[in-house]
């Protein structure tokens, strides 16, 4: 037997070795469970203990240890017996325990005390009191590895909810999206190794996609040991710590063996414990591979069995919470999964069905589970005792002796209860479902159960598709919920569409695509600040959306941080899309959003806290919807980097080529600042398919017309900021798009102007030069209008051509550099020459045109913006030193004293002018790249230097500090350290550093001469150097090594890498930059410089009298019609469905994907085999039963042939047996008993309840073949209930005695009372009345008011559902009722406005409480003109032997919308009692009723021909 562990008895030393870190003992406080069952600092612990850190283990940190050891011991108790009284059973060892079975020294100190006031005889309610418990913590396997987990002693009354807030808010375990309950076994057992596997993987797929709770027993035996040995091998393959099963096991404290191991006072961090089968003996060892314990205390040793209640509570507790996950607001779920199992399986699956828990049965694993399954397609009626004893009797044989005639009774009511509700039994057969999918079974067991609950309207369609969300399970939602049962519309999928959105759930929201969800309709204002509310913490887009609101709190000077407004999103988007791009959600000026507004309907759906209603409500009930909804979502889904997502959201998009390269520009720039380098990895990854995605649509179109392809690239897009797919594309630097040969075609057409691309280059020089040659045939255009050839706008056309422009800019610039060149050689007097006068006025026209491009600002992007993207070109910044070099130096010239600086400083402005002409060399195809790799060679030049610094500066010392001493003067010392250090890597070594080639002439000794430099140290007497030669020749070899050999090795190196990685792009680099090129030359003057003063002067006239805005030249962004582009977005989104199309295809072709559907289609085509191989083993077994009848049949009659010619003679037919199949006489006496089931009546179900309604009683089990009072019973035993209702006046005896029961006036009027039934005369036995039905297993009359019949009425109020148009809705062309249904105080169920008749009464006290006194002669009238479709006999859970209900259902049908007594009835509804409900609801099979109303409402419908 296991040592109990007491507080008061541990030693110290004891207590140190189970408890290393304890600390003094708290006092004891003798405690009640009501004094802490309110628990008072629950709230506190919760707010203090962050969702932040919820993992799958509590942290280990001090401040959370020492709250938990503070809470536990305040909220949470065990049970210890204070009392002690020997008990006749002894112990394993034979020694003497109390009635609790703990030894003596076990108990408290004074438990063995003689007693004073607690009584001779032991009670458990008296003797075991409460006290805080002393078991908690952290439990680890001893030799079973490092893995933690959580455990916690805890009182058998310990309320559900601080076990549950435990759970959640100390250990640290999310709220559960499925709770399963696996019951079954606790002893070994063995099962077939295939079913084995297929449950394991299962159990743990359900778990792992769902978020599931797995709750068990928590012994290392039967079920519990198979769920945990299912949870390793998942652990050990998959490896990682966040894919963690939650595997709770509720067990009994006392038969845990070694519990003592786990008792620590101030908690166990960790607890060892030894899983020690061997020596376990009747008790039972904890399973190792469970992650949680919750160890149940009733203060008894050796008992099992005690955690069931507790168990149930949580479950029941558990099921009843409200779960939030991806912004769907569900209950959480029960499932109970059955393995093999015995009496007490029975009985919690019994449970489980009453409470509406659904329960998935696994046949093939042995006794209760497979007497279930076998029995479980019956009809109710063949459930019969000897078919139970008959299958008990093949799955319990090692145990059939132990069932007694009562056990067997007992058995079939459970069982015939259990098969009855077949809407929550769930049979998983191996071969049915498939392998591996347990968990299938045990989601559709969860749906069908839901599908088959009462409900109004479209609620449980709701909660079925809340739950396969939050489970992420779109094949479950496929197929179980989106069938022809139910009619979705696509507002009803809104919440969860937004849901499924927060979530990223891309296969859901492919789904409710698919189902009609329209994002125009979904994507309001409202909703989409509701997303962006909700984005992921960890997103980049989401801090900076932070810093926004921070900002925008610090200008205002609030103390609040700002809710996110789409102005901010806009904000964001803005600096990511770059500023050629327009605010995409403008910040609006009014309240009112300036959006469409249309009614829609409200939507109920809690979401984190909140509900969604409030998306699709306005004010007035209308909702402000977005311009292009494609494009929110999309760039919502993009700044999350949300892959899939993203993807088919693109898929719905018009505008999808803008789209594409706005989502590779947002891409690449928050790469920039992400800091995660795999997430900057898939963003930049997730830019380029956006790339490819953009060119393949262009492709399709460029492929299919040229013209409407390339005005895709100019389209001015309203949408994504009034800016154009080419300008995006720059934006984002994709090379690849702009280098595609549609792009660079346009870009070609844009060069050539409106002359015809064929032309050559040598033809338009000479045009140039000789512009008479263009009235020739020299030249050709494109339009027909400029091909005559006296045509003076051919002069225009040419000379405004952006490669005419770019050639007479070309011939100017040379033209300036060679008479500057000329100027400052030859001409520079000290008055400025005419020619000089000129440069000056040339160079005044360059200026000019600088500020031009400055102030250029056709999208009214701001001055500043302007200046930004101005400054952002190298060549700008290039002509602008030019430019203020230049200025300086002409500053000096027109001083006479410093004129030759001057003329200095305009020499280096010629040489930054030279290099301008690098720009010009972009146009060519050859040169253009190699200016590329100059630069970024530059770059590696930079960085190179500061390696080569180093050893410059650190030789140069070092030779200055040993050769020469005091050198004073700087310019000397830069000399010798930088300068001559740097000029020996060139091979410039300076001749005194070996001492060889010194000569004392060519320095000064003193270091007087400024023109020599300081001699080295010599010799006094011969004027010979005295320095170490060894040690500056050996550094000078150092030094020239890693200089001359490593690092200019490692430069060349830089150097070809970078030539390489450019030379292997060339022709994109070329493309790519081209455009900047035409671009200038585009929108410049067509005059060259200095002519084009003239051009500019023209446009100072236009814009600073005539107010003209600058425009775009249609060519680089048009605006087009609105007709005309939603024609051609149309054309486009054609094309991109086909583009799409094409992918799907290739991605069918390509290779990977041939090989994983061809292994795919393998394993499919195996496990059709391996079910064919099952199946034809069934099949096989079959025809040997049907063989084996045959030649029973056989001999059967050939023993008759030979007995009647024994007999000399032959046997009466009567007595011939049938030569046949067993199956086909079976098949044929099935047939026959079907028809007689439909022909008999019915046995009441409801009034044999096991369980009477407002008790404790247990009914005496009544098999329905056992019901009828004509069928001998002799084990029929039934308890006898009667309640007393003290506040009525009228009922029969409380304790029925013979006395009393004689004064009853039986099928008569007795007095005011009715006893008179519907059914004729009833049978008295012993003076108590016999239920005409027959046996309910309950003697008395229960909570009804007298013996005998009771009287009740039930007016079914209906009229026809009607449109808004007043036409009546149809359904399976049958009209749709209404039915008047009432929800009463105290009562959670919804009831047909009716009840039992008062003693002289005609109506209801219930139905007079719905109606107002002055309607109830109206309603008597009404009454009477009804139809009554039921009198007699009512199936109520009240019912007994002895006393039940008989009511007259009475319809009363309103068939016009117009009925004057509708109306009357209507107004006086008004007027109930506030705390009643009352409502018409839509009539049909699913209304939420009591069961035996249901029965009626069909009456009425089948009377009305109604649907139902």
């Amino acid at each position: 037997m296991a040592v109990r562990g007491r507080r008061t008895k541990v030693l110290p030393s004891e207590l140190n070795k189970v408890c290393p870190e304890r600390v003094d003992d708290p006092p004891t406080h003798s405690r009640t469970m009501s004094d802490f069952e309110v628990v008072p600092n629950l709230h506190q612990s919760s707010s203090s203990v962050s969702k932040s850190r919820r993992k799958a283990h509590f942290p280990s940190g001090s401040n959370e240890k020492e709250h938990l050891i503070s809470w536990i011991p305040e909220n949470i108790r065990k049970k210890e017996c204070t009392y002690f009284v020997e008990s006749s059973q002894t112990s394993d060892a034979g020694r003497v325990v109390c009635h609790c079975g703990y030894l003596r020294e076990q108990h408290l100190d004074d438990a063995a005390k003689p007693p004073i006031f607690l009584g001779k005889e032991w009670d458990a309610s008296r003797h075991i009191q409460e006290m805080p418990t002393d078991a908690f913590g952290d439990i680890r396997f001893t030799g079973l590895g490092q893995r933690l987990g959580k455990y916690v002693r805890v009182s058998s009354d310990t309320p559900p909810r601080v076990i549950f807030h435990l759970m959640t808010q100390h250990w640290g375990l999310d709220p559960p999206n499925l709770l399963i309950s696996v019951t079954g076994g606790a002893k070994n057992f063995i099962m077939k190794p295939r079913l084995k596997n297929i449950f394991r993987q299962g159990l743990v797929k359900v778990a792992q996609t769902t978020g599931a709770w797995i709750i068990t027993g928590g012994s290392h035996a039967g079920v519990m040991k198979q769920v945990g040995e299912a949870v390793r091998d998942f652990l050990l393959s998959c490896g990682h710590k966040d894919s963690e099963i939650v595997t709770i096991g509720i067990a009994t404290w006392g038969t845990v063996y070694n519990r003592e191991s786990l008792i620590c006072p101030m908690g166990g961090f960790p607890a060892e414990y030894v899983l020690d089968e061997e020596n376990q003996g009747s008790l039972s060892c904890l399973d190792s591979n469970h992650s949680h314990f919750i160890l149940v205390d009733d203060g008894t040793h050796g008992r099992y069995g005690v955690e069931i209640p507790l168990r149930t509570r949580l479950e029941k507790f558990i099921s009843e919470q409200t779960k939030v996950k991806g912004g769907v607001a569900i209950k959480i779920p029960i499932v109970c999964v059955v393995l093999e199992g015995g009496p007490g399986t029975l009985d919690t699956i019994y449970n489980a069905i009453t409470n509406g828990t659904p329960c998935v049965i696994v046949e093939g694993s042995g006794r209760v589970a497979d007497v279930i399954a076998q029995v479980a397609s019956l009809p109710v009626p063949k459930i019969t005792i000897a078919l139970i004893q008959k299958k008990l009797s093949v799955y319990f044989h090692d145990t059939y002796e132990h069932f007694t005639e009562g056990k067997l009774v007992e058995w079939t009511k459970k069982i015939q209860d259990i098969v009855r509700h077949r809407q929550l039994l769930t049979i998983f057969r191996e071969g049915k479902y498939g392998q591996q999918d347990v968990d299938v079974a045990i989601l559709q067991a969860l749906l069908k159960a839901s599908q088959n609950q009462d409900h109004f309207g479209h609620e449980n369609w709701d909660h079925q598709l809340k739950l396969a969300v939050a489970w992420n399970r779109v094949d479950i939602a496929r197929s179980e919920i989106f069938t022809d049962d139910y009619e979705w519309k696509p507002t009803d999928l809104h919440p969860v569409m937004a849901a499924a959105l927060i979530s990223n759930k891309p296969e859901f929201v492919k789904l409710f695509l698919e189902q009609g969800v329209r994002l125009k309709e979904f994507v309001t204002w409202d909703t989409l600040v509701y997303l962006y509310d909700n984005l992921a913490p960890s997103c980049l887009f989401y801090s900076k959306l932070q810093k926004v609101l921070l900002e925008e709190r610090e200008h205002t000077g609030g103390s609040k941080m700002p809710r996110i407004q789409l102005h901010h999103v806009s904000q964001v988007l803005r600096e990511l899309l770059g500023s050629s791009t327009q605010h995409l959600y403008p910040k609006p000026k009014h309240t009112e959003r300036p959006r469409l507004s249309i009614p829609v309907p409200h939507i109920k759906l809690n979401v984190q806290g909140s509900s969604l209603r409030s998306l699709y409500k306005r004010s007035a009930g209308r909702v402000a919807f977005t311009m292009d909804p494609v494009r929110d979502l999309l760039i919502w889904a993009v700044v999350q980097n949300r892959e899939e997502l993203a993807e088919i959201i693109w898929a719905q998009s018009q505008d999808s080529m803008a789209a594409a390269l706005a989502c590779s520009k947002i891409l690449k720039e928050l790469a920039k600042e992400e800091e995660d380098t795999d997430t900057t990895d898939a963003m930049l990854a997730l830019a380029e398919q956006y790339e490819q995605k953009a060119i393949g649509v262009f492709t399709d179109c460029y492929r299919k017309d040229e013209e409407r392809a390339q005005k895709l690239l100019t389209r001015v897009s309203e949408a994504w900021g009034k800016t154009t797919c080419l300008q995006l594309a720059l934006e984002a630097k994709n090379m690849n798009f702009v280098s595609h040969g549609g792009v660079q075609a346009f870009l070609t057409k844009v060069w050539w102007g409106k002359m015809c691309v064929d032309n050559g280059l040598l033809r338009v020089i000479a045009c140039v030069l000789l512009f008479p040659l263009l009235f020739t045939s020299l030249i050709t255009f494109r339009e027909k209008r400029l091909q005559p050839m006296g045509c003076l706008t051919r002069l225009r056309a040419f000379f405004t051509a952006p490669v005419v422009i770019f050639l007479m800019n070309i011939l100017s610039y040379f033209t300036f550099l060679l008479l500057f060149a000329y100027v400052l050689m030859v001409d520079f007097q000290s008055s400025p020459s005419w020619r000089e006068y000129l440069i000056y006025f040339w160079l005044f026209s360059l200026v000019c045109e600088e500020i031009r491009q400055l102030l250029y600002d056709p999208d009214g992007l701001g001055v500043v913006k302007m200046a930004t993207l101005y400054f952002k070109d190298f060549w700008n910044k290039l002509d602008v030193c030019a430019i203020l070099v230049f200025i300086t130096g002409l500053t000096c010239r027109l001083i006479p004293s410093t004129l030759y600086p001057g003329r200095i400083i305009l020499s280096l402005a010629f040489t930054i002018f030279c290099l301008r002409l690098m720009h010009i060399f972009t146009v060519s195809r050859t040169l253009g790249p190699k200016i590329i790799i100059v630069k970024r060679m530059l770059k590696d030049v930079f960085f190179f230097l500061f390696l080569l610094a180093v050893w410059v500066v650190s030789f140069g010392v070092a030779k200055q500090a040993i050769l020469i001493h005091n050198e004073e003067r700087v310019e000397w010392l830069f000399r010798g350290v930088v300068y001559h250090s740097y000029l020996t890597i060139f091979g410039q070594i300076p001749s005194y550093i070996d001492g060889v080639n010194f000569n004392i002439d060519q320095c000064s000794p003193n270091g007087t001469d400024p023109y020599k430099p300081k001699c080295p140290e010599t010799n006094e007497d011969n004027k010979k150097p005295i320095f170490p030669e060894w040690l500056t020749v050996i550094l000078l070899c150092l030094y020239l090594l890693f200089t001359n050999i490593l690092l200019l090795n490692l430069l060349i190196a830089m150097f070809n890498y970078t030539f390489q990685q450019v030379q292997e792009h060339t022709d994109q680099i070329w493309k790519f930059q081209r455009h900047d090129l035409i671009e200038e030359y585009h929108g410049r003057p067509p005059a060259p410089p200095p002519l084009i003063l003239i051009n500019h002067l023209q446009l100072l006239l236009r814009r600073g009298l005539l107010r003209r805005p600058p425009t775009h030249h249609k060519q680089l962004k048009e605006k087009l019609e609105k007709n005309e582009e939603a024609a051609l977005l149309s054309w486009e989104m054609y094309l991109k469905e086909n583009y799409l199309q094409h992918q799907q295809c290739q991605e069918k072709r390509n290779t990977e994907k041939k090989i994983q559907d061809i292994a795919q289609r393998v394993d499919a085509l195996a496990e059709l085999l391996d079910l064919d191989r099952v199946k034809r083993t069934g099949l096989v077994e079959q025809r040997l039963a049907s063989l084996e009848d045959q030649v029973h049949q056989n001999a059967q009659a050939l023993r008759w042939i030979m007995l009647a010619l024994q007999g000399n003679g032959f046997s009466s037919g009567e007595d011939m047996p049938l030569v046949g199949s067993s199956k086909a006489l079976e098949m044929k006496e099935l047939d026959l008993e079907e028809k007689l089931e439909e022909t008999q009546p019915s046995y009441h179900v409801l009034a044999r309840n096991l369980l009477y309604p407002g008790s404790h009683t247990l009914r005496f089990p009544v098999p329905d073949e056992k019901v009828p009072w004509e069928v001998d019973f002799p084990l029929y035993a039934p308890p006898t209930y009667s309640a007393d209702h003290k506040d009525m006046a009228v009922q029969d005896p409380f304790s029925p005695s013979l006395e009393s029961l004689l004064k009853i006036n039986y099928n008569s009027m007795d007095g005011l009372i009715d006893r008179q039934s519907f059914h004729g005369l009833y049978a008295v036995q012993d003076g108590l009345p016999l239920n005409p039905m027959g046996r309910t297993g309950l003697r008395g009359r229960g909570r009804l008011h007298c013996f005998g019949p009771n009287h009740a009425l039930h007016p079914i109020v209906t009229r026809w559902r009607r449109n808004l148009d007043g036409s009546i809705i149809r359904k399976s062309l049958k009209k749709m009722l209404e039915v008047l249904v009432a929800q009463y105080p105290l009562s959670d169920v919804w009831a047909l406005p009716g009840g039992s008749l008062e003693p002289g009464e005609t109506l209801p006290l219930k139905l007079k409480w719905i109606l107002r006194r002055e309607f109830w002669p109206q309603f008597q009238n009404l009454l009477k003109q009804g139809t009554e479709v039921h009198k007699g006999y009512l199936d109520d859970p009240r019912n007994t032997d002895n006393a039940w209900v008989e009511t007259v259902a009475v319809s009363v049908h309103f068939d016009s919308q117009n009925d004057v007594e509708m109306k009357r009835l209507n107004s006086f509804l008004q007027g109930c009692d506030p705390e009643l409900c009352i409502r018409w609801q839509v009539l049909d099979k699913r209304i939420p009723l009591h069961t035996n109303h249901k029965e009626l409402l069909h009456k009425v419908s089948t009377l009305l021909g109604a649907y139902y």
